[in-house]
């Protein structure tokens, strides 16, 4: 599902890096040195993922995310995970797993009645 021009960048300049759980691939420019200076665009290691089927944002997990975008500059690997920590989920909007609350119409549910302190607008 990538475009020509990323899967050329990768085949001739790309080096991985790593993969996680949802089979993404993530890379970053090999032998890129970096200005340092000012800021911008240039001051940084270039870094992308190749996603594994659908490109979606939402798959990527967090820590993966803080590398991408510079926070960190670890690549993850044996970070620690607490015990609070839930897995990382991708958004699912639009699909059968996705939330509806209690009295949503798609969840099959009834709504509970308004109460008495309702009054609807009507136009004069």
């Amino acid at each position: 599902m990538t475009t020509f021009g990323t899967r050329l960048l990768t085949w001739l300049r790309g080096e991985l890096v790593g993969t996680d759980a949802y089979g993404n691939s993530y890379y970053r420019l090999k032998g890129d040195k970096p200005s340092g200076r000012g800021g911008g665009r240039f001051s940084r290691e270039r870094r992308w993922v190749i996603y594994a089927g659908e490109p979606e944002a939402s798959k990527v997990p967090p820590e993966w995310h803080a590398w991408l975008h510079h926070t960190v500059d670890e690549v993850p690997g044996a970070w620690p995970h607490y015990a609070w920590e839930k897995p990382h989920q991708p958004n699912m909007t639009g699909t059968p797993l996705a939330y509806h609350p209690r009295g949503s119409v798609l969840r099959g549910g009834h709504r509970a009645a308004a109460t008495g302190d309702y009054e609807p607008w009507t136009p004069e």
